[in-house]
């Protein structure tokens, strides 16, 4: 695209960078913040295709965690148990990074804990979580030095009110934080470091010759020397190579509700559903496994299945026999592939890309995020 009336001062300062970042997300600010501490002259600007970040940094439901009893089980079914210990590792060290880089109080970081559901026909998965328990705990001792991560939690079932609720497995280690004022404190540092973030520009495509790359974006022509792409679902429109999928999660949350029984990042259904409290409030997300073919979408938008079955949980097991009305309702784009760990690597020369966080972009993206600052300056 052709923008007039450019001035020589816009091109020279805005137009041309050292390094490139498509994407103002959690890891694309973490990068942008590792490269420009460990080369703070180097000219670093991000370009962001929204208004606000686009993809599910500021779009998800806010959960501190690693991963829920069956959801690790189902892991370590794919990835083995070698291959999951560096996984729950990278993720327990990328929120501990979060943490010490933005501080518990900008994150609005609370530790509820987590729990599990189980329904009475999940009997079967029940058996098999609680028969993990000693397993995983030793696991996370090593990563976390904390014993006793996951317990059995029914005495607390009476307490948060749920119907349809047979048992509880508690992760005590788990915890919830505020995503937009995540970014916002990530936007605040990156900004304090130099990081220039332009909004509203599309990358559309780019070309590589011996001396820069040039981004084709819908605001004009970017040069750099290199590019970094942390855009997540969204990144196969500029690589269709990459071997990851767009996976949308549809989210809502009521109005306040007084009284409201219970505090703390919960999970059902192997973490296709997830809920917690904000303040008083009930945000509720998931479904995307009730229809795994439309939810493989970049756009954003809900569907009555899975609007209906999420108001059909809340009515049901969250809040029986409590009035509620839901206030707002939005989704949000992940990306997912066949491995579990993220993609950082140089796709071509001066090409980087840090992406695919597989759903768990708050624990895994700081770490997802400065690795890939460190390859773009081991690169210089």
């Amino acid at each position: 695209m052709e923008i007039t009336n450019l001035s020589f001062w816009e091109t020279t300062n805005f137009y041309n960078t050292e390094v490139l970042i498509v994407g103002s997300g959690i890891v694309g600010l973490n990068a942008a913040i590792t490269i420009k501490k460990l080369a703070p002259k180097l000219n670093v600007t991000i370009l962001e295709r929204g208004f606000l970040p686009s993809g599910a940094s500021t779009k998800n439901a806010g959960f501190a965690c690693f991963g829920s009893i069956s959801e690790l089980i189902e892991q370590e079914k794919i990835a083995g148990t070698e291959v999951l210990y560096q996984l729950i590792e990278k993720r327990w060290k990328g929120l501990q990074k979060l943490r010490s880089i933005v501080g518990d109080q900008q994150l609005a970081f609370e530790n509820n804990g987590g729990f599990e559901l189980f329904t009475p026909p999940q009997q079967t998965l029940l058996d098999e979580c609680v028969s993990k328990i000693g397993h995983y705990n030793q696991l996370l001792k090593d990563i976390t030095g904390e014993e006793g991560t996951f317990k059995v939690a029914d005495d607390r079932l009476t307490q948060f009110g749920f119907h349809q609720t047979t048992a509880l497995i508690e992760n005590r280690l788990e915890a919830q934080l505020d995503p937009g004022k995540m970014i916002k404190a990530l936007i605040a540092l990156a900004a304090s470091l130099g990081v220039v973030i332009l909004n509203n520009c599309d990358v559309k495509s780019f070309n590589v010759d011996e001396r820069k790359v040039q981004v084709v974006t819908s605001l004009g022509n970017f040069n750099c020397s290199k590019l970094l792409c942390c855009n997540n679902a969204f990144a196969n429109q500029l690589f269709p190579e990459l071997d990851l999928k767009p996976g949308r999660g549809q989210v809502l949350i009521t109005k306040p509700i007084e009284n409201l029984a219970f505090k703390g990042a919960f999970h059902y259904d192997k973490g296709y559903y997830y809920f917690r409290n904000v303040g008083n409030r009930v945000l509720l997300g998931g479904g995307r496994n009730l229809d795994f073919f439309t939810e493989q979408t970049h756009q954003f938008g809900e569907t009555p299945l899975v609007q209906n079955t999420l108001l059909r949980l809340l009515k049901d097991v969250i809040l029986p026999n409590t009035s509620f009305e839901v206030e707002q309702k939005w989704s949000g784009i992940m990306a997912f592939g066949p491995q579990l760990s993220p993609v950082i690597e140089e796709v071509e020369p001066n090409i980087f890309c840090a992406v695919r966080c597989n759903g768990m972009g708050i624990a895994i993206g700081t770490q997802t995020g400065e690795e890939a600052g460190e390859m773009v300056v081991g690169s210089l």
